[in-house]
């Protein structure tokens, strides 16, 4: 049985998918068609990006950079205009934007990483497209969570998963000064969350996987991403050539900044973190 609140689409697709398929091929198809469908706005984020990079003359009126912020919030736009973001959504998502752009601004002011190119909407030497390549990362929890009927069982307190996010948060910019505790911290997710299983459905059949592998796979995710956004010259780490990989160790402040951004979307996605109601084999 499909749950009812699935898109007529997504049933369709299942449907067919279900009626040509093994069973477990036609699941693995589904997940992949749901994940994709989760990460919409960013992946269309990074589609413009990089059609942007291919297309754009320097001669033209409109700035690269200022085609991505306008192409975001048409976007944003009309994820609230079709449904596809709750407005109690967006307004999580748009406090992740936020914190973000704040990052943003310390980092590039540290010469962390820069943004080459000019731009009208630039604040302090940072483009403001940047914010929604955070708010995207915040969209895709959100979506996920609703289209996989997700719930986090057993969940730790929430304050701590709060104190924890804010520590992760505030190492962000502390460690420019002060000793690097991100070791700590990523025990600490361990220890945290080490229980936990995200518990998520594709058709009708409840599944499981440990949640700190889920945060590990989705910022693998993000890395490769980061990757795109370099290689286009979008923006680029200190002293990092175009053609080289990110490194391999910003996959750790991805897995952390996961963190921060499950911790702000569960607010108003706080029903997740309940026990999930398992459907039985068959």
């Amino acid at each position: 049985m499909i749950p009812q609140h699935t898109p007529r689409l997504e049933r369709r697709l299942g449907d067919w998918a279900r009626a040509r398929l093994p069973y477990a091929l036609a699941e693995f198809v589904m997940f992949g068609l749901k994940q994709g469908w989760a990460c919409l706005f960013g992946g269309l984020l990074l589609a413009a990006i990089i059609a942007s990079k291919l297309i754009w003359q320097p001669g033209w009126p409109l700035h690269r950079y200022d085609f991505l912020f306008l192409f975001a919030i048409a976007t944003q736009a009309v994820f609230l205009w079709r449904g596809l973001e709750t407005w109690e959504e967006a307004r999580v998502i748009l406090l992740f934007h936020l914190t973000g752009t704040a990052m943003e601004w310390f980092k590039v002011g540290a010469g962390s990483w820069a943004y080459p190119e000019p731009a009208l909407f630039k604040l302090m030497g940072v483009p403001l497209f940047s914010g929604f390549m955070y708010a995207s990362v915040g969209s895709y929890i959100a979506r996920v969570i609703r289209i996989f009927d997700m719930h986090f069982n057993p969940f730790p307190p929430f304050w701590a998963a709060l104190a924890l996010a804010l520590a992760i948060y505030g190492n962000f910019f502390a460690h420019h000064f002060l000793p690097d505790i991100r070791l700590v911290l990523f025990a600490a997710t361990l220890l945290m969350f080490a229980r936990t299983r995200v518990w998520f459905r594709i058709s009708s059949r409840h599944l499981w996987m440990p949640m700190p592998l889920a945060a590990l796979l989705s910022a693998l995710a993000l890395w490769i991403a980061e990757n795109v956004g370099t290689a286009t010259g979008t923006w680029l780490y200190s002293g990092q050539r175009p053609d080289h990989w990110v490194s391999f160790a910003k996959l750790g402040s991805w897995y952390l900044l996961l963190w921060v951004a499950f911790v702000t979307v569960t607010l108003v996605s706080r029903g997740a973190l309940s026990p999930p109601q398992i459907s039985p084999r068959r």
